[in-house]
């Protein structure tokens, strides 16, 4: 599934998003919203690639209350890890979830936004973080750390 670097972007993120993921992932409807596979021009020496993704609400992913589910919230931080992965490896490499740990900060009654970066890649493994937020306000609602195991292909 590699491509060229003159194919690659965010079209291709949204491809594979749509390809690899199990069905119940894309019940989720997630959207990617930015995608940064190339620091910007100038000194960004903390620059990271990463993604932006968007877990629109849904009731069918609330507990009682309507608070968004922990279960959602970390299904889409682990994905959207995914995609940040795919801007670092610049195209898609398979991979699977080694860690994954999660703090909840207040609860999600709307829309969530993930920022996940990517912040050391190395051969065999990748580790990152992911900032979720309320998308009306901008509010934190939870922090991922996360490893992931490259495979080969």
């Amino acid at each position: 599934m590699q491509q060229q670097a003159t194919e690659f972007g965010i079209g291709e993120a949204r491809r594979i998003l749509g390809e690899v993921f199990a069905p119940w992932v894309l019940d989720l409807n997630l959207s990617i919203e930015g995608f940064d596979f190339t620091p910007p021009p100038g000194e960004a020496t903390d620059w990271q690639p990463g993604a932006i993704l968007r877990l629109p609400f849904s009731e069918r992913l609330c507990r009682n209350g309507g608070v968004v589910s922990g279960q959602a919230l970390m299904a889409f931080a682990d994905t959207a890890m995914v995609i940040a992965n795919l801007a670092a490896n610049r195209g898609y490499r398979p991979m699977t979830t080694v860690d994954q740990t999660t703090h909840f900060m207040r609860a999600a009654t709307g829309d969530v936004l993930a920022d996940a970066r990517v912040v050391r890649l190395g051969r065999t493994m990748s580790f990152g973080r992911v900032t979720l937020v309320a998308a009306t306000d901008n509010k934190p609602v939870a922090m991922v750390s996360s490893a992931f195991a490259m495979l080969n292909a």
